[in-house]
């Protein structure tokens, strides 16, 4: 815990940093083409909407009672195009209502932080916010039957109610000290939910947080780092949550130059994964070295008989090598690592060699072996900017080291599909697989529910929507 002296001398520093970046972003260049993240598919919507006649082609099973939510950017003011990064827009939830085999209504709502209460002419709700950014933008999760929007590098988890208004700025009831993560991992045998948290503001430090299944802060163990490393992810098994340390740090130059995403590829920092003890110190960390490259998302982890720990995740050879306006990846496919911790390597193998990203997988196995991954292809085309825009859902089968694509057409782009089984009990791939897709020859969006075990089959429901809903980030299927 730092003193008050050394916070006073933080946040003088900070004040000071803060001044040059803002001086220095009226000065960034112009740029001279359009914002890939401001515009077509990523155009933000301009206002809230409310709708309860919804269309529906196929039949909504009766068994799914809930809301599908999902979070990603939307600027609710013109934000500058030379200094704006797709990842500090303010967050926009949407949501769908579900049961009953009907499919209740639709909303998207700003989450409420500065600048949406600003636009809105409404005071901004209670409860300590991260200044500069207090709209948790990348995902949405139901935690001990409440909602929250959730974000990282600092900020503060923003409970919602379940019509997706802005309840609070609520760091889990006043038990969360430090930051928290986009990206927490519920534990179905213990109750237990992990992240690996980071702050944008401490170079040589992350922390181990743990919630019980009241969504109550119950550990925050801070491990020892180096260069401020953006950590967007992590796994767990039974014993171990794993830290992905990868080349992607604080950049000051980036900060200090007015660029509002102050990350970028850093080729002097080592790669390595920490397998952390769930119960551990932070000095237990086993840190073992792994090729350079970076990692957004794991999907499932698990340990086996002799020792090693295998992950399988996206990696991306470079991540923020190239551009100030986004993920930037020259390369990403997925693979398996397998971990030795006693010799200290880390073997990489290819599962699918195409550019891809959002893994999904049946949580129910979290920490056991598995068999399905679920995950959105991205266009190989060698753009600077990575483009949310194939038309592809793959499914790999890790048993058979297969690989199958639903194509939903031309101009229809889907997002991130979770898995939600038909019951606690089912096999696998005994559920559905529920996502938004957009269709830019229309302008509209759809939410489809697919079978998972019939994955290039006919879809088992389409729900219809008038508009186009921006590609966001993560969702999540929270059930009743």
């Amino acid at each position: 815990m730092a003193s008050n002296m050394e916070t006073l001398i933080r946040g003088a520093v900070t004040k000071g940093i803060g001044k040059v970046a803002d001086f220095n972003r009226k000065r960034l260049p112009r740029p001279t083409d359009a914002h890939p993240y401001l515009t077509g598919i990523h155009k933000p919507m301009t206002e809230e909407l409310t709708i309860e006649a919804l269309r529906v082609d196929g039949d909504i099973p009766a068994a799914l009672s809930g809301r599908y939510l999902r979070n990603g950017p939307n600027p609710a003011l013109p934000p500058d195009p030379a200094s704006y990064h797709w990842f500090t827009g303010a967050g926009m939830v949407h949501g769908l209502r579900i049961g009953d085999g009907k499919a209740h209504w639709y909303r998207n709502r700003w989450v409420r932080g500065t600048e949406a209460c600003a636009k809105l002419g409404e005071p901004i709700p209670p409860g300590p916010r991260t200044d500069g950014f207090d709209a948790p933008n990348t995902n949405v999760v139901g935690l001990a039957g409440r909602t929250f929007a959730i974000v990282e590098a600092g900020g503060k988890p923003v409970e919602l109610d379940d019509q997706l208004m802005t309840i609070a700025h609520n760091p889990f009831d006043g038990t969360l000290a430090g930051p928290y993560t986009a990206h927490p991992h519920h534990d179905p045998l213990t109750g237990e939910t992990h992240a690996i948290t980071y702050r944008g503001d401490e170079m040589n430090k992350i922390w181990h947080v743990v919630l019980d299944d009241k969504a109550q802060v119950i550990r925050e163990e801070a491990v020892a780092v180096s260069d401020g490393p953006s950590i967007h992810d992590c796994a767990i098994t039974e014993h171990y949550v794993l830290v992905f340390d990868l080349p992607v740090t604080f950049s000051m130059k980036s900060l200090l130059a007015g660029y509002r995403f102050p990350y970028a590829w850093n080729e002097a920092h080592p790669a390595r994964v920490g397998l952390l003890p769930r119960k551990g110190r932070g000095d237990e960390v086993v840190w073992v070295r792994v090729d350079p490259c970076y990692v957004f998302h794991p999907a499932n982890a698990f340990e086996t008989a002799d020792g090693k720990v295998v992950v399988d995740v996206v990696a991306h050879d470079t991540m923020f090598a190239r551009s100030k306006r986004g993920p930037d990846s020259e390369r990403s496919r997925m693979e398996r690592w397998t971990i030795d911790p006693a010799a200290g390597t880390t073997t990489r193998a290819v599962v699918h060699d195409h550019p891809q990203e959002f893994p999904r997988y049946d949580e129910r196995l979290t920490t056991r072996p598995y068999r399905y991954i679920y995950s959105v292809a991205i266009p190989g085309d060698g753009a600077v900017e990575m483009a949310i825009a194939d038309t592809r859902l793959f499914r790999h089968d890790l048993e058979k080291g297969t690989t199958e694509a639903r194509d939903f057409g031309s101009g229809r782009h889907p997002g991130e599909f979770v898995f939600v089984p038909r019951s606690a009990a089912g096999a696998e791939d005994d559920g559905w697989l529920i996502g938004l897709i957009v269709d830019m020859n229309k302008e509209t969006s759809e939410l489809v529910i697919l079978n998972a075990d019939d994955f290039t089959g006919a879809p088992q429901a389409v729900i219809h929507l008038p508009h186009r809903i921006p590609p966001g980030f993560h969702g999540n299927w929270v059930a009743d």
